[in-house]
């Protein structure tokens, strides 16, 4: 064990040695924290520790199957393996022992995201399943039951998912069932509700780790309190700096206050860098410097000074995609691995430039942890519908999109049409026009036949236009007349999903600019040759999103996009603190070179938008920063401020807006509530 401990550096080995209290390990990007924690660990079984007493949690069975076997190898013999596994393995484990405290029986059976959904469509809801799905989740994991809800919700919609929710628990209890959520709940209430039980549960587990605790939610942070009832034997692992999980519950402030929560909490960081150079660090240590609500660490490389970070500025995303396409290709021959190169994005709409470019180049890439753009259901929806347009005999893409948006056409309904066009030996659509009002009705009902020559009525509307107006302005008209973004936009990923139809749209518009003479037959048929990739094999370029690639180290990374507005995200909702993390993430995925790209125009909402490159790269100490970004609050009554978008205005109140500053600006006679850090004094 002695050899293993020489192996670390002097933090490591401190955070691996101490053993009794509360310790938090913040270990920064390539600071070698999976070695710490399964050294830890092994050390604690190696000087005598009862494993059946130590408890290690993580987030992924990936994660947790690493470090069991690396822990282990350490040791020459160990008579059981510690219990390792994510949160919700744990809870699986406990309910099977404990649930018939609750008046349930312990042969529950877990239910997946599908079955959830089927649950839930069994209701005949008219609100979009995924949202009330999401919704749910939300309240399971902050701990709001189904009447709590409903007795809470003040708008409609919002009524009518409590009560759904209300049915959906009934069910689940009824047929004994236990979701993902449950795992947790129900664990944390059978805690809580049995002090005895506590008590026996956390003098069970003497010593607990848990890894990346920046991504813990509340009831996460609540369940580890319980287990640490009869002891303060805690050491969590994690990186305040990392934290980019807000949008899915995460809560940075489990990691922020965790030594005001546990007195006595010795904070150990971990600051040398294993994964990059010096020049990469110190933009990355530049930009998160710039964020309010952080613990403090600075990176410090062992790999030396390394080579300057290349920043390009590009017309266009065109221009962008390719210039990086043919810098990968010179890199490659020059003998670079394409598996050791990677693209990132902060929003996945920005990919389909990049794939187009590559796949013109003939280069090899994977997109990771996505779908290709062509390939996502609402761009696949879009398509459905102009082959619809184009083409009446293609049954594939009506059946698609025949009840998208939702229009109550069931799969009974689409057998039948089927059927009958089958007989008469033409299309669907063709049978559908052909067929008059009364027989439809008698075949599918009024209801569906009105909804169905609705439909049809729409078709044939797009379709004159598309002939006799040409295409300039059809895509404004079709989404009058469709709604696409609409129904996507009540989904739990609404913003991704329109941001992508917006890129859709933006791409037509340019192909009717660029091709005037070109039919929408011809768009599609360009469309299907630009879209196809052939399966690659071997070694690829990996193409992904900032959050995908958390974890994950390339030798070359290029990160696109950086114009404000893109990333960082900005707006209503946009946490600016949490974007900065995510170009402190995106930078330290680099170990030898980083390449930053921002445009000068780019698609946005589906129209072409002049745009400023992202503060981040002024942040970030790469350029002359055009604005100064307040690094605290420092706002006052009767201060000018200027907002991006709408101009300059007079502070006329300052309050508390969680961690940030709410100021109340008056902009030449209309207030608004703006945060402090969206604008700059003047």
């Amino acid at each position: 064990m002695e050899k293993i401990l020489q192996e670390l550096n002097e933090e490591q080995r401190k955070a691996a040695t101490t053993i009794d209290g509360p310790i938090l390990v913040l270990a920064g990007a390539g600071s070698g924290k999976t070695k710490t924690i399964t050294t830890r660990l092994a050390y604690l079984i190696s000087i005598g520790i009862d494993p059946a007493s130590i408890l290690t949690l993580t987030f992924t069975n990936k994660a947790a199957k690493e470090m069991r076997e690396r822990a282990l190898s350490m040791l020459d013999s160990t008579i059981y393996p510690p219990l390792l596994c994510t949160f919700h393995k744990f809870g699986l484990l406990f309910l099977k022992f404990h649930i018939q405290r609750l008046g349930r029986d312990n042969n529950f059976v877990i239910i997946d995201t599908d079955d959830k959904k089927r649950i839930l469509k069994s209701f005949k809801p008219d609100i979009a399943i995924p949202l009330i799905a999401s919704e749910i989740s939300k309240y399971k994991n902050t701990l709001i039951d189904p009447e709590t809800a409903i007795a809470n919700a003040k708008l409609p919609n919002y009524k009518k998912i409590a009560n759904y929710y209300q049915k959906y628990q009934e069910y689940l209890e009824k047929n004994n069932l236990v979701d993902f959520d449950d795992l947790l709940v129900l664990t944390y209430k059978i805690l809580d509700q049995d002090e005895a039980l506590c008590q026996e549960i956390s003098q069970k587990y003497q010593f607990i780790m848990i890894d990346e605790y920046q991504d813990t939610n509340e009831l996460q942070n609540l369940l580890v309190k319980k287990l640490c009832t009869a002891h303060n034997n805690i050491c969590v692992v994690g990186d305040d700096d990392q934290s980019i999980y807000g949008w899915r519950g995460a809560n940075v402030k489990n990691i922020l206050e965790f030594p005001n929560e546990f007195a006595n909490t010795k904070v150990i960081k971990l600051e040398k860098n294993y994964r990059s150079t010096q020049k990469i660090l110190e933009a990355a240590n530049n930009l998160i410097a710039h964020n309010r609500n952080r613990l403090g660490k600075t990176l410090v490389a062992t790999l030396g000074e390394g080579d300057d970070i290349d920043i390009k500025s590009y017309t266009d995303e065109q221009q962008e995609a390719s210039e990086i396409g043919k810098k990968i290709l010179s890199l490659i021959d020059k003998g670079v691995s394409p598996k050791e190169i990677a693209v990132l994005f902060r929003i996945n709409a920005l990919s389909r430039s990049i794939e187009e470019a590559f796949n013109k180049l003939s280069l090899p890439f994977k997109l990771v942890g996505a779908i290709r753009f062509y390939e996502r259901a609402e761009i696949k929806d879009i398509i459905s519908y102009l082959r619809i347009i184009t083409n009446p005999l293609d049954d594939f893409s009506l059946k698609r999109i025949i009840n998208k948006p939702k229009r109550g056409i069931g799969k009974a309904t689409v057998e039948k049409l089927e059927r009958e066009a089958k007989k008469s030996r033409v299309s669907i659509l063709e049978y559908l026009n052909n067929t008059d009002a009364d027989t439809l009705a008698a075949l599918v009902g009024k209801k569906n036949a009105k909804t169905l020559n609705a439909f049809i009525t729409t078709i044939k509307q797009l379709q004159e236009f598309a002939q006799n107006q040409g295409l300039y302005n059809f895509i404004e008209e079709f989404e009058n007349k469709i709604g696409l973004k609409k129904y996507y936009a009540s989904m739990p990923d609404g913003f991704e999903r329109i941001a992508n139809i917006d890129e859709f749209y933006g791409l037509f518009r340019d192909y009717v600019k660029q091709n005037p003479e070109n039919s929408l037959e011809d768009f599609i048929n360009d469309l299907s040759l630009q879209s196809d990739q052939d399966q690659i094999g071997g070694d690829a370029i990996s193409i992904m999103s900032v959050h995908a690639s958390k974890g994950l180290e390339f030798g070359h990374v290029f990160i696109i996009g950086l114009e404000e507005g893109f990333f960082p995200l900005t707006g209503d909702g946009c946490d600016i603190e949490e974007e900065r993390r995510l170009g402190y993430v995106a930078m330290t995925r680099a170990k030898e070179r980083l390449y930053l790209s921002h445009v000068q125009s780019r698609f946005y909402k589906g129209r072409r938008a002049t745009l400023d490159k992202s503060r981040f790269i002024g942040e970030a100490g790469l350029c002359k920063a055009s604005v100064k970004i307040e690094k605290r609050a420092g706002f006052k009554k009767g201060d000018l401020v200027r907002h991006k978008i709408f101009g300059i205005g007079r502070v006329i109140g300052v309050s508390r807006a969680g961690r940030e500053y709410k100021l109340t600006i008056n902009f030449g006679g209309q207030q608004r509530d703006i945060l402090s850090s969206f604008v700059e004094r003047v």
